[in-house]
């Protein structure tokens, strides 16, 4: 018998979490109507101090939802969200799953190229996008075949007063409510007033199942194009569930989460729209993470449930101790999407007197498979151990048939409930995700102790991971070489003292051309988003190749750090 297959992992659970959990049946439709029937008068969402209560969120995802029939939305038909956090990113999300349609998330900061790529990959017909973005949706070719976009002012989901004090403007939408029929080729916008303002969708409408499609959510997995993960209402609400049974102590109905994470990121959506409403929590909705914002949150709706980054958790701490706010109410903080310095745990228990661990997940886990114990056992420095219902190897990443024994490295495999199906229209690239009975290959390279503690060592994907976001460097390498004067580039990521990585590139330049690094990054940022443009680039001779000829990254980012 394999040392995996006795879960040694099992006896460093908290007390109280359970080795298995049932796996809930339904769709994730039934969660938040679940939700809203037993905490109506709760407050659900919260932003800039504006409330909607459970009963109020309910109605409006009805509402949403019939706005979304009427532009012709129907079960399986993806539908396409490019929105900041705001309470009508969450309406949204529930009203196009309770039609049995596909939510795809999209970082509303991306460039026209990069959204470009992933509609031509999904085909959304009917997208819902920040109004500040909208307009370079409805520009794009008539070969995508976009019928309509809903514009959405989130200025409108804030009290007056802070409207005013903000001074944001509130633009007007360029077409009216006739944008709202079914089938028409729209390249305008219709406001998103128009899409709520008919009654309720009614009850009896069809509802999905827990197998059918959720959500697509594009990574760049384990290679470096981006790619639609399949994630199914079964696989997003069996990780919601883990979730819950991680964290003993959790109060239905009392807890205050914070939404500093954007729910259009694999961590936020999990931790901020499903885990939390699946026990009747306050989301507070920020539409970026900024200190000045969450501290004054804080002194009025203090948070209980803080799920994060590291370099938040740093900035939070420093901050709260310089001005002297109480912190002391976060009794969970859970960290994920890149590396937790000890340091940074130290300093934030120390603020808060609760508890910050480390997870493990990726995307196509939807996305938590690991976690640090709620409690005494937790072992900093490691990404913690399985999740209920989760099963771990450690392998030969050049032949999965060999297994680690436990201290010996080697790449990790996981399996579980919310594992994925696959990745859309992908099935070469599923398949080598994918092997044997249901393992995914995550990529990593992994030590695990005895006891089943798992620490992360290196990563088999190149992948650069940043504000816990992933940068192919590819595509950035792309994007330099853009450039008439860049004849070669390597991009690599360097680490961060507070954790993570930041994106850095090496150039050889076109004989006779000047080296100027300002103007490489602001000839970056016309096609890519602000987190891929390189922090650092520097101008070498040559790269370093193999006997073949490839660029070895590896090598470039030894140099990079030796200075």
């Amino acid at each position: 018998m394999s040392t995996f297959d006795t879960k040694p992992w099992l006896n460093a659970y908290a007390p109280g979490v359970p080795h298995e959990i049932e796996v809930p049946t339904g769709s994730l439709v039934d969660m938040v109507e679940d939700a809203v029937t037993r905490f109506r008068r709760k407050t659900a969402l919260q932003f800039f101090g504006e409330a909607t209560s459970y009963a109020e969120l309910g109605d409006q995802i009805g509402r949403a939802a019939e706005g979304l029939r009427r532009l012709g939305v129907e079960k399986g038909d993806r539908v396409a969200l490019v929105l900041p956090n705001c309470p009508q990113h969450v309406i949204a999300f529930y009203a196009v799953l309770r039609l049995g349609a596909v939510v795809v998330e999209h970082n509303p900061l991306y460039t026209a190229r990069e959204l470009r790529h992933q509609f031509e990959d999904h085909g959304a017909r009917v997208v819902i996008a920040w109004d500040k973005v909208a307009g370079m949706i409805t520009d794009f070719p008539q070969d995508l075949p976009i019928d309509a976009v809903v514009a959405v002012d989130v200025t409108k989901a804030m009290p007056f007063t802070t409207r005013v004090a903000l001074r944001l403007p509130v633009p007007k939408a360029r077409s009216s409510r006739k944008a709202l029929t079914t089938g028409s080729r729209v390249r305008g916008t219709t406001a998103w007033e128009a899409l709520v303002s008919h009654g309720s969708l009614r009850r009896k409408h069809p509802r999905p199942d827990g197998a059918d499609l959720a959500l697509l959510q594009y990574t760049s997995g384990t290679t470096g194009s981006p790619k639609g993960v399949m994630l199914s209402h079964t696989n997003l609400l069996a990780n919601a569930a883990q979730g819950r049974a991680w964290v003993p102590g959790l109060s239905e109905g009392d807890e205050v989460f914070y939404g500093v994470l954007p729910l259009f990121h694999a961590y936020g959506m999990t931790l901020c729209l499903t885990f939390a409403m699946s026990i009747g929590a306050t989301v507070v909705l920020f539409p970026k993470f900024d200190v000045d914002l969450v501290l004054t949150a804080l002194s009025k709706t203090p948070a209980t449930f803080l799920p994060a980054v590291p370099p938040i958790y740093e900035a939070l701490a420093r901050a709260a101790e310089r001005r002297k706010v109480d912190l002391s109410g976060i009794r969970f903080a859970i960290s994920g999407a890149m590396s937790l310095p000890v340091p940074i745990v130290r300093r934030w228990e120390h603020a808060t007197g609760g508890l910050l661990v480390e997870g493990y997940g990726m995307t196509e886990a939807s996305p938590v498979a690991l976690g640090n114990p709620i409690g005494p056992t937790r072992r900093p420095g490691t990404v913690g151990v399985p999740f209920p219902n989760t099963e771990i190897r450690v392998v030969d990443p050049a032949d999965t048939s060999v297994e680690r024994e436990p201290g010996e490295a080697g790449e990790l495999l996981i399996r579980g409930p919310q594992v994925f199906s696959g990745y859309w229209k992908r099935p070469e690239d599923t398949a080598a995700a994918l092997i044997g009975d249901g393992w995914l290959r995550t990529g990593d390279i992994v030590e695990v102790s005895a006891d089943g503690f798992v620490t992360i060592v290196d990563r088999v994907k190149e992948l650069i991971v940043t504000g816990g976001f992933n940068v192919s460097p590819s595509e950035v390498e792309q994007a330099l070489m853009d450039h008439p004067d860049v004849r070669e580039a390597a991009v690599v990521g360097l680490p961060r003292e507070s954790g993570g990585e930041d994106v850095a590139a090496a150039v050889v330049m076109q004989d006779g051309t000047v080296f100027d690094p300002n103007s490489l990054r602001d000839f970056c940022r016309r096609s890519l988003t602000a987190y891929k443009v390189p922090k650092q680039i520097v101008q070498v001779d040559e790269l370093p190749r193999s006997l073949i000829g490839k660029v070895l990254r590896k090598d470039v980012r030894e140099r990079m750090l030796a200075g």
